[in-house]
């Protein structure tokens, strides 16, 4: 007879995709094990931006308010030229999003993974442990066995599942000998991160100044933090870079003088890849160990919370008695909103980091004469729709992001239902008491009264009877409700 498991789910790497996936799973009653390397969190900031969507994800797990406290919004995300002329400007990033939260939210990374890891510590099916080194994995019995190194020694893990969100250099991805295509972004930038003390003396609004004397980002960040990020010419290294003259310098035109406090300083190489296979068996890669995206875009985080919204239900559908192949889907959806987003970023960065004078002249002038046309983007292009997955497919609006519609005083949707699948039906749904994992509810609801407007338009919109959105918001299919349950059991 097998071992028995020490764990459903063994989960490596503790930081946000990690343990926002560990909290999915352990809420669904899958029992996790979240271990990192680390003797806690990592104490500067990092990522600077989530969206709408991975606020309602938050929101889920019971924490998108603690985390909105320490959020700052900006109004707008400017592309400017060295004279301050608008080049691109993409509008409305502080109004409601999609997922019923602000479309755009600047965050302080430790600060989230503080509300984060205090979440964990409330959840009886999780436990988290830190100063554990991951080293190596085998299969056996069915199981796959790590081998982990803790202060107390080496230990031994049996778990149905191992995920890798270990990073960039993942060390599970390495020993599942997956490979990577590299997307050939490759871009050196200083990243000065500071303690805002006066912010009516910094600006307002996210910028990218498009100057090819010295490429620039300047950031709000969340819990009283503000960035610059300036691109490295050639022949300039690292070393010089982080020198404190040099910063100095390269703040002056900025006169935030004692108004901010230097936190941090360093120089990283933005890349871009995705690994060619994000599972290999019971081995499953998230987040930055998965792909990387460089960080124009404000979607790097944004990813690998996504990813463990998708690959955190799947998970749990298995481990109650879905069959394995339910994981085909993850890389196959996952990968589609990828890419684009790894694209953009990559146009967006390429936009910016153009040096060349003559070249960021044709530039200026073209983006300048299509905003005078008004052909000019005013915001970044939405989500694709999920690729082939689990999803109806010919049904209108499957896979499509489904919104949280917010009441007039402000209630949202998915507390009003759950976690959870939905089968949101005109008439009481009658055939979908035997879908695994759906709770089903008619329009005329009390429940759904705050909403019932606004999901009538919806499913006029498609001429559907009802919808079936999935635990990840995620919409599997429309049309008449025994249908639509019918297809979901079956997947």
């Amino acid at each position: 007879m097998p071992a028995p498991l020490d764990c459903d789910v063994l989960v490596v790497g503790g930081g946000p995709t990690g343990v926002t996936l560990g909290l999915l799973l352990a809420r669904r009653g899958v029992k996790t094990l979240v271990i990192d390397k680390a003797p806690g969190i990592y104490p500067l900031p990092r990522a600077a931006h989530v969206d709408h969507e991975i606020m309602r994800i938050f929101q889920e797990l019971g924490v998108a308010d603690e985390i909105a406290a320490t959020c700052r919004t900006s109004s707008r995300y400017d592309f400017l030229n060295a004279k301050g002329e608008i080049l691109l400007r993409f509008e409305g990033l502080d109004r409601i999003g999609p997922g019923g939260w602000p479309a755009s939210n600047m965050i302080h990374q430790p600060s989230v993974e503080a509300i984060l890891r205090r979440a964990a510590a409330c959840q009886p099916d999780l436990e988290m442990r830190t100063q554990w080194n991951w080293a190596s994995f085998s299969s056996e019995d069915g199981a796959v066995l790590s081998s982990i190194v803790t202060p107390e020694g080496a230990r031994q893990i049996r778990s149905r599942f191992l995920v890798g969100a270990d990073g960039a250099r993942s060390p599970v991805r390495s020993a599942a000998g997956i490979e990577m295509d590299d997307l050939d972004f490759d871009e050196q930038w200083l990243v000065i991160d500071a303690v805002v003390q006066d912010p009516e003396r910094l600006p307002k609004v996210n910028l990218q100044i498009c100057d090819p004397e010295r490429p620039t980002t300047c950031v709000l960040m969340g819990s009283g933090r503000h960035r610059w990020e300036f691109m490295l010419k050639p022949g300039e290294s690292a070393e010089q870079m982080l020198d404190d003259d040099l910063i100095a310098g390269l703040l002056d035109r900025w006169n935030v003088d004692g108004a901010v406090t230097l936190e941090r300083k360093v120089v990283y190489r933005f890349n871009a890849w995705v690994a060619k296979t994000w599972r290999k068996g019971q081995v499953v890669l998230a987040g930055d160990a998965a792909h990387l995206t460089p960080p124009f875009a404000g979607q790097g985080l944004c990813a690998g919370l996504r990813d463990a919204a998708n690959l955190g239900w799947k998970l749990a559908a298995v481990v109650e008695g879905s069959r394995e192949a339910l994981l085909d889907t993850y890389q196959a959806e996952r990968e589609a909103h990828v890419r684009p987003t790894i694209a953009l970023a990559m146009m967006m960065g390429r936009t910016v980091c153009i040096t060349d004078r003559a070249a960021a002249q044709a530039r200026h002038e073209q983006m300048l004469a299509a905003r005078a046309a008004g052909s000019s983007p005013d915001g970044p292009p939405p989500n694709p729709p999920l690729g082939n997955g689990l999803v109806m497919a010919g049904s209108a609006g499957a896979g499509a992001y489904f919104p949280q519609f917010v009441g007039e005083r402000g209630q949202r949707l998915d507390d009003a239902l759950g976690s959870g699948g939905w089968l949101i039906a005109k008439s009481q749904p009658i055939h979908a008491a035997a879908a695994r994992g759906l709770q089903s509810v008619a329009l005329d609801h009390p429940r759904l009264r705050p909403f019932k407007a606004a999901l009538e338009a919806w499913l006029a919109e498609r001429g559907a009877e009802a919808v079936l959105v999935r635990p990840n918001r995620y919409v599997f299919g429309t049309g008449r409700h025994d249908v639509l349950a019918r297809a979901w059991r079956e997947a």
